[in-house]
């Protein structure tokens, strides 16, 4: 795990792009997107460069059961506006929010994850240490799974609803184990209240209490943290 501490999210955005590029110059196809705060400005970076996705796939973390795309609260209209429309790619998935049969859609989410094998993958950090919606508790072992939020997640989600309640309780999320497989990973985050979660996430023991600490096992992944965030890490 190779950590890089920078001033302030607009650097690390411009270090994760710099990470991107390498890697497309290698020949990464396919790769796993994440949505929120934390990557807004890496695609902003992307947008603004001459960066080519015709040819690419995308894969996104998770989506908000309850919600379909036309929502402007669901993450395919977060990345329709962050991303894919100055951006096509050559294919986008997402987890169907709207799926009358979840357990058929998440299954279904998993077989295009094995046909598509993930070379690049983006990642944010939640303040209980959680990756995508893996919430505390969460096995190493799950593949893609419909998550019961935690109150911690719905009040950090809560700034982009009207009102709390009406933040979605679930969400269809790529499991840990799926994450895992991915070739490389970049995970970015922010702020003195990701610090503790950093902190457990590099220096503390590989628990499923902390779902982030499992990165420790990936081969290829580099943190980047602005200062405030890595303000524990050496």
């Amino acid at each position: 795990m190779k950590v890089i501490k920078v001033a302030n999210q607009l650097e690390g955005a411009k270090v994760a792009f710099d990470i991107l590029s390498e890697k497309i110059a290698a020949g990464a196809k396919t790769f796993g997107l994440a949505t929120g705060s934390t990557p807004v400005e890496f695609y902003n970076q992307v947008i603004n460069s001459n960066l080519d996705f015709t040819d690419k796939t995308s894969i996104n973390l998770d989506e908000y059961v309850g919600l379909d795309g036309s929502d402007d609260q669901s993450y395919r209209y977060f990345m329709n506006q962050h991303l894919f429309n100055e951006k096509p790619f050559h294919q986008n998935f997402l987890p169907n929010g709207k799926a009358t049969d979840l357990d058929a859609e998440v299954k279904a989410y998993d077989a295009i994850i094995d046909a598509h094998p993930i070379d690049f993958q983006i990642l944010g950090l939640g303040a209980n240490g959680h990756i995508g919606f893996n919430e505390p508790g969460t096995p190493f072992t799950a593949t893609t799974h419909v998550v019961d939020l935690t109150e911690s997640t719905i009040k950090a989600n809560a700034r982009f609803f009207d009102n709390e309640e009406d933040v979605p309780k679930q969400a269809i999320s790529m499991g840990i184990a799926s994450i895992l497989k991915s070739k490389s990973l970049v995970l970015m985050a922010w702020g003195a209240e990701k610090a503790d979660a950093v902190n457990g996430m590099v220096n503390g023991d590989i628990t499923e209490s902390l779902p982030a600490s499992v990165l420790q096992k990936h081969d290829d992944i580099v943190v980047i943290v602005d200062e405030a965030a890595g303000k524990f890490v050496k």
